[in-house]
Order: structure tokens, then sequence, then C-alpha cells
């Protein structure tokens, strides 16, 4: 097969990409190549099995068109300061313009014209001041939500038009491997239905999200695609009730805050906030669960579920960091029996395991049914989780009742993109003709600076052609 343009991977990256190209007026044939399934055709048998069956060969929680996105609580985060290390290679200006023209892109397609985290100055002030004095800085970011639901229906939208627009889409094939000559990427080799074939293409684009940080890493060594080991986020899924949060939801949404706790002083942030949403649990490769949340436009719990998540560096003698959080997931999975395990932070303080009927009498009732109670501490770094505790205290002085013995911690929650590869500002590697976008290539983090990615680099094949 003979294409102009081939991108791996079917998440925003890579959608955004073909999608701009398509805007700019590109004539380029493009094909998209996603191991995972149409996003009408993704289904989640836990919705009726009650909990998570592990699904062959691939979770669809996390694989198929729109990536894990589709399944996600689908937040947009408005402000470049959030979302990875984009702004660092392009530009603060240029990565907030790009925001602002992603963002009309998404409303074109049915997002919710409603916008998170505005007004309330004075109220803003206050949730300021108290984080401050608990030694957290509170960023400020408004946020477009779109919904589990709702995204699921928009990204639908995107697919249809795409393949309406000549885009061919290989759903069921996998990347194997490059096809490189001379120092220059000839296009991929790929396998699917059982048989192998090779797409030959002027421009090949690796925009496997975070389940293919793993796989691209590999490639990088094999290749010798110029990168460097990044950071690797390793921590826990907190639940409250509604009504610990209640002000900070109604208020900001999402209370995006980043500390540096003693005394190993690594950054340690939130992430993912989720008002009346669900903790769920995602399955990669080599049957590695972890934690995640999600929250629907419609259907909401009593609790509000968020992430507190410990940034690690390695560089020497160790320089694998994504090997290293793999190794603490396992741990943590080997615990629980092949599921996530949930503690009380009241337990946690007291040096105890938490035992199954004692949650049942708690006010904050897991909305991960199937998770385990146990011992989260045997299997996290001492590191990691003196880190998580004491920013959970501080947390307690921005919003009282977050450190209360009920609180619950779910483990592991893990985030795969430590790889960066290094590439100029329209996103060229050391390989002519290889891209690398998204969260595998370790820039950014997230629906919207993934999006922004793929714009870009559209944008920029575009303009290559005219």
């Amino acid at each position: 097969m003979q294409k102009d343009v081939v991108i791996i991977g079917a998440g925003p990256a890579g959608i955004f990409t073909a999608l701009e190209m398509l805007k700019r007026g590109s004539r380029q044939s493009i094909v998209i190549v996603e191991k995972g399934r149409a996003v009408e055709d993704r289904r989640c048998p836990k919705s009726k099995t009650g909990k998570c069956v592990n699904c062959k060969p691939y979770c669809h929680i996390t694989t198929g068109f729109s990536g894990a996105g589709a399944f996600s609580d689908g937040k947009l985060s408005l402000s470049y300061e959030v979302g990875g290390d984009l702004p660092s290679l392009i530009g603060a200006d240029r990565a907030q313009a790009a925001i602002d023209y992603t963002d009309r892109i998404y409303l074109e397609f049915g997002a919710d014209s409603h916008v998170e985290g505005l007004g309330s100055t004075e109220e803003v002030k206050d949730i300021r001041k108290r984080a401050i004095r608990a030694g957290l800085k509170l960023v400020d970011c408004p946020i477009r939500h779109l919904g589990t639901e709702k995204a699921q229906e928009l990204y639908y939208a995107i697919e249809q038009h795409l393949l309406r627009s000549g885009v061919e889409i290989l759903f069921g094939y996998e990347c194997t491997d490059l096809m490189l000559e001379n120092g220059v990427c000839r296009g991929v080799r790929i396998t699917g239905g059982g048989m192998e074939r090779e797409i030959q293409a002027g421009h090949t684009v690796i925009a496997t999200g975070r389940r293919g940080a793993d796989w691209l890493e590999s490639l990088c060594a094999e290749y010798n695609i110029a990168h460097q080991p990044g950071t690797v986020d390793i921590g826990v899924r907190v639940e409250v009730r509604n009504e610990v949060m209640e002000t900070v939801n109604r208020v900001l949404y999402e209370s995006k805050l980043v500390g540096y706790p003693r005394p190993f002083k690594n950054k340690v942030r939130t992430f993912c906030q989720n008002p009346g949403g669900f903790v769920s649990q995602e399955n990669y490769d080599n049957d590695l669960a972890v934690v995640n949340g999600h929250s629907y436009k419609e259907l909401k719990s009593d609790n509000t579920n968020l992430a507190i998540l410990c940034s690690h560096n390695f560089s020497h003698p160790f320089n694998q960091p994504i090997a290293y959080a793999q190794k603490v997931g396992e741990l943590t999975n080997m615990l629980g029996a092949g599921h996530i395990m949930v503690q009380r932070f009241g337990d946690i303080l007291d040096g105890k395991r938490t035992w199954q009927k004692e949650l049942a009498f708690s006010n904050v009732r897991p909305t991960l049914p199937d998770a385990v109670a146990g011992d989260i501490t045997a299997a996290m770094p001492y590191r990691a989780m003196i880190n998580i505790i004491n920013f959970i205290q501080a947390m307690d002085e921005v919003v009282p009742g977050f450190a209360s013995t009920e609180t619950l911690l779910y483990s592991p929650e893990l985030k795969f993109y430590s790889n960066r590869v290094k590439m100029d500002d329209t996103f060229r590697t050391n390989v002519q003709g290889l891209h690398c976008l998204g969260d595998s290539s370790g820039w950014t983090r997230g629906l919207m600076m993934a999006s922004v990615m793929g714009v870009l680099m559209g944008r920029s094949l575009a303009e290559e052609e005219a």
C-alpha cells in the first residue's frame, strides 16, 4: 500500500492530524492504523458483568478510535499551563493560540459550550489563599467538560467525517515495525487478521498514546531515534464524598494543585478530578491493571475522585522509568490478586490494612465495586507514599475533610509518558520522515494538548504540500 501519510494510533493526536490536513485543503492520501475498534463498536463488558473480565487482546477502555479519551470523562483543559511540556517546545503563546483553535473544532463537533472554572473570583481567591498557606500552588485552568457518554458521541461524529472525507482507517491492525532506509523512514509494517502488510509513506506519524509509550521507547532504542528518559508519574486515585469537595467542585470543577512536600520535594499534583464521578479500571499489556476515573454528564455518584501523582525522574545509572512504574503496578496487582486495591487513609496512618467489612460501614462507599480492600503501602515505594501522605494532609488545609479517616485511596495510578522524543518545533525527529505526537512522545498529557499537537502536525504537513 502506498500513501502520502500514515498515522499510527487513532487517539486525539492522530485524529486531529488528519482533521487539520482536511481543513487546510490537503489532497494527500492518509491512512490511520488502529489496533482497536471503531468508537461505535467499543464495549466494556463490565457494565453488564459488574467486574473487569480482562478483555483480550486489548482493553476496550484504552484502545480503539479516540483512544482512552472516549471512555474518560472528557475534560478539555483550556490553559497552556496544563497538559504537559509542549509549550516549552513550541512557545507558550503559540500553544495557547492552538488550544483556542482546537477548542473551536471540538465545539463544531458538538462539545458543550459551557466552560467550568470561570467567574466566582472572590471564592477562587479564598481557595488560592488556603493553598498558599498549605504550601501548594493553585493553577487556573478553565475546563470544558464533554462527559464520558458525550465524548463518545463527539468522537463518533469526527470518525464519520474522516471516513466521508476519504481518510482510510484500518481497524484491528497493529504496527509492528518501521521501514527505515539510509536513515529515512519509508513507512511501517503492520499486522492484523492473520496477515502482514507494508504501508509505504512519505510521512510516518506515531501517535500511540500512553498505552504505546513503552513500544515507542523500544523503537527509539532500536533505531537510534533521539530521545531522553523523562518523568513517570506514580500515585493513587483518591475518593471522598461530594460534600467534602462541594465548594471546589462548584467554583473550579477541577482543582489543579501542585506541591513539593518535604522531605523529598518531588513534584506532586492533582489530576483528573471527577465531581460525582466513578473510579474505573484500565488494563494495559501484560495484564497490568491500573486505576483511573471518569464522570458522566447525566449519571452522578455521591463521590468525587481525583488522582494524586508523584513525579519521578531517573537518569544514571538507571534510566527506564516506564519499567520502574510497571514493576510498582505489578506488585500492587499481585497483592490485590489482579484487582485494583483500595485502603482508607486513616488505616494508612494507623499502620494497618483495610478490611472489606470496614468499607461497608464508611460514609465513603467505593464506586469501583470490585476493588479489593488491603494495604497499598506494602507495594508503594516509600518515597512516593510519604509524598502522597504529606500532600493529602496539605490538601486538607485547602479542602477540610480531605484527609479524613474514611478517605479512600486506590492503587496503582500510573501515567506512562516518560520517554521524551527529541524533535524540532514542527515535530521532526532525527529520522527523516518520522514524527511522534501526543502522550507517547512524552510532550503532552491529556486530551487537549494531544489534540493540539495533532492540529499543528496536520498544519505542517498541509503547508509542506502547498
